[in-house]
């Protein structure tokens, strides 16, 4: 298993902006379920199959960018798992509250895990995983918690996924800046020696 967050541990620095579009969708959609918690099952389904098909493709796309780098496979997998759970809430939508807290559920807690792994990699590289971390363990216990209480309202299920959602995805924004100021920290030129 510790192969499987050497995906993460490509040069994070340069993945700022992948996080960041992963954030602003993550957002998007929690947004959209807690704006409107009465909203029907089906919008849903239909916003998370939109969010997952997004994020999936962000991620397919970036580990094929990749794929020079050692275990690049593993966030196509990720990507393709993701794609495949929001192709199953956008044509199967009628699914139960339960079943879609199943599939969010799950989703949750794969992609918490792989993040706790790598950010627990980067701290033996000395690299600054503390962000990284608090995502992970965010994504597992909103995990836990969906799959643990067996949601049978829509409006619950909305308020419960949209402010994981919501928490997640800013997370990963402050992860991503992070990121982006580190990136330029090491690639600004250093200032010149003074002439006497």
């Amino acid at each position: 298993m510790e192969h499987a967050a050497e995906v993460w541990l490509v040069d994070l620095r340069q993945a700022w902006p992948v996080l960041l579009a992963r954030a602003v969708f993550a957002v998007a959609f929690g947004l959209v379920a807690l704006i409107w918690p009465t909203i029907t099952l089906l919008i849903l389904a239909w916003a998370f199959g939109i969010y997952a098909i997004i994020d999936g493709t962000i991620q397919i796309v970036d580990g094929i960018r990749r794929r020079d780098r050692p275990r690049w496979w593993i966030g196509v997998l990720l990507g393709l798992l993701e794609l495949a759970a929001g192709v199953l809430a956008l044509i199967w939508p009628g699914i139960s509250a339960v079943a879609l807290a199943a599939v969010v559920g799950a989703w949750a807690l794969v992609t918490g895990f792989i993040e706790i792994v790598s950010a627990i990699r980067q701290r033996r590289e000395r690299r600054r995983p503390a962000l990284l971390l608090l995502v992970g363990l965010a994504s597992v216990v909103a995990g836990v918690v969906i799959l643990a209480w067996p949601v049978h309202g829509a409006v619950a299920l909305a308020a419960l996924v949209g402010g994981f959602a919501v928490v997640y995805g800013i997370l990963l924004a402050v992860l991503a800046l992070g990121l982006r100021t580190a990136a330029q920290a090491t690639t600004e030129p250093s200032p010149a020696p003074a002439s006497p």
